[in-house]
């Protein structure tokens, strides 16, 4: 259960007091003896908000909260095909703090913060320093959508969008509605698993009443994710009529079994969100420990097929680069 005394406190100061040590992190968990299977990185070091650590069950190892945040020694490992910009992203930036790979929306990196340093995340060799959008680089952003009139949709992400104050957020969101073309800005985020109390009233209030329908995408791995408290806030904000999906990445040992899968489904549903992507993990340097065989995954998502209602069964996909579109995984190939 979480502790109260952490969720009372407002979500900047729970963001700002979020473990970066190793040894915190394995003390609070009663896990010093496992110190020699971990390791300090010097890149996307170890953060990871006290809410979230109250997830976790004290004495386990293996715990799936824990294992998506712990840094493991095989991230040293250099494994073939596993590179540091698996999507290409890079070449995508047509302009600074913008990606246009999709032809009817563009996604905007507003910052490179995390409340949380997921060790799978296929954006943490990203170089956000030369991609954060300026106040000059935000008119070019503007001009760049109206110059293409297809473009209806900004998806704001990073990093995570929920991240920055409700002030720049809104000054972001107000520049978004004064784009007439645009019907839809979506949000990306993990906020809301990890420090629920991000969805404070001002925020939902001011998503309430914009002019554009706003979906917000969470990034939920385990059902364990979704206690109480985080189901409160996520209700709530469904009843000031945001969309609520749910991204999750397939991850070896962590959400991999039909039992898991299911129960996260059932949990995002309870919770108000709609299960919407299952993606094959990203074949980002560091984490090919996390990647599950293609065969077993297409194995796992004909048993949810058998277990659930087909509203509670997320699209099975992989992101590739210079792909206009997310691609299904052929489930009929091992038929």
């Amino acid at each position: 259960m979480i502790n109260h005394l952490i969720t009372q406190k407002n979500w900047q100061t729970q963001l700002s007091e979020a473990i970066t040590s190793v040894d915190e992190l394995l003390s609070l968990l009663q896990l010093e003896s496992r110190r020699a299977e971990v390791y300090v990185p010097t890149h996307f070091e170890l953060r990871v908000p006290r809410a979230f650590v109250a997830k976790m069950t004290i004495g386990d190892i293996n715990d799936p909260l824990l294992r998506q945040v712990l840094p493991d020694q095989r991230e040293q490992i250099k494994v073939t095909g596993y590179v540091a910009d698996p999507l290409s992203e890079n070449m995508q930036n047509p302009v600074k703090g913008m990606l246009h790979k999709y032809q009817s929306r563009v996604l905007l990196t507003i910052t490179g913060a995390c409340a949380i340093h997921c060790r799978y995340c296929f954006r943490q060799h990203f170089d956000y320093s030369a991609n954060m959008p300026t106040a000059d680089a935000k008119e070019n952003i503007v001009n760049y959508i109206a110059a293409h009139p297809e473009i209806n949709e900004v998806i704001l992400s990073g990093g995570d969008p929920l991240n920055v104050t409700n002030r720049r957020l809104f000054a972001w969101l107000e520049t978004l509605e004064s784009i007439s073309q645009l019907t839809t800005i979506r949000l990306h985020t993990r906020l809301p698993l990890v420090i629920p109390a991000r969805l404070d009233e001002a925020l939902l209030e001011r998503l309430s009443q914009s002019r554009c329908h706003i979906v917000m995408v969470i990034h939920c791995n385990h059902a364990n994710e979704i206690d109480t408290l985080t189901s409160e806030y996520l209700q709530r904000a469904r009843a000031a009529g945001i969309t609520l999906l749910n991204q999750a990445v397939l991850l070896k040992g962590i959400n991999d079994s039909v039992e898991t899968q299911t129960q996260l489904s059932q949990h995002l549903f309870s919770a108000g969100v709609l299960p919407y992507y299952l993606h094959v993990l990203d074949k980002v340097a560091g984490a090919a420990h996390f990647d599950n065989e293609q065969q077993a995954s297409i194995a796992l998502y004909w048993s949810l097929l058998a277990a659930l209602p087909g509203y509670l069964v997320p699209k099975l996909v992989r992101e590739l680069p210079n792909r206009p579109f997310k691609v299904p995984i052929d489930i009929y190939s091992d038929t």
